[in-house]
């Protein structure tokens, strides 16, 4: 993502020199590598609606270049991959941006993604299955106590 966006190639150069050189002979990797990797450039103008909405006094382009790609392939993980529950996507997201991006990274990625989760859990946007479902505790209105 980050050798996309600011290289300037197509998809397909980034695929081949940099997922398929990296991840070699394992085809479950690169095919999940590549799954994202699209996937995320289809939903990124969207994933960049949703983080505006959580971030009101930052402009999207003031927002570090990595947290911004790490919010992206959260939010595609979230909302386009069935099968992985969506705290290990805000997880993930997390600990790359503690190690590849400032030190408040973590914490700023982590209140963005809990916020955007709980928006799509009340829209009813998760779609998730098998292991996917991990996790995944609905958010029912309180019932209000019996007075009796």
């Amino acid at each position: 993502m980050y050798a996309f966006t600011l290289g300037g190639d197509d998809a397909e150069h980034v695929v081949e020199t940099i997922i398929d050189a990296q991840l070699g002979n394992d085809q479950v990797a690169k095919d999940f590598a590549k799954k994202l990797f699209i996937r995320t450039q289809d939903i990124a103008e969207e994933a960049d609606e949703i983080v505006t909405r959580y971030t009101k006094n930052w402009e999207l382009s003031r927002i570090a270049l990595i947290d911004r790609l790490l919010l992206r392939l959260a939010i595609c993980e979230m909302l386009c991959f069935e099968d992985i529950p969506p705290k290990v996507s805000i997880n993930e997201a997390i600990e790359v941006a503690k190690r590849y991006s400032t030190d408040r990274s973590g914490k700023f990625i982590n209140g963005i993604l809990d916020a955007i989760l709980t928006e799509f859990k009340k829209e009813g946007r998760l779609k998730k299955t098998g292991r996917g479902l991990v996790g995944m505790e609905t958010l029912e209105p309180e019932k209000p106590k019996d007075d009796q």
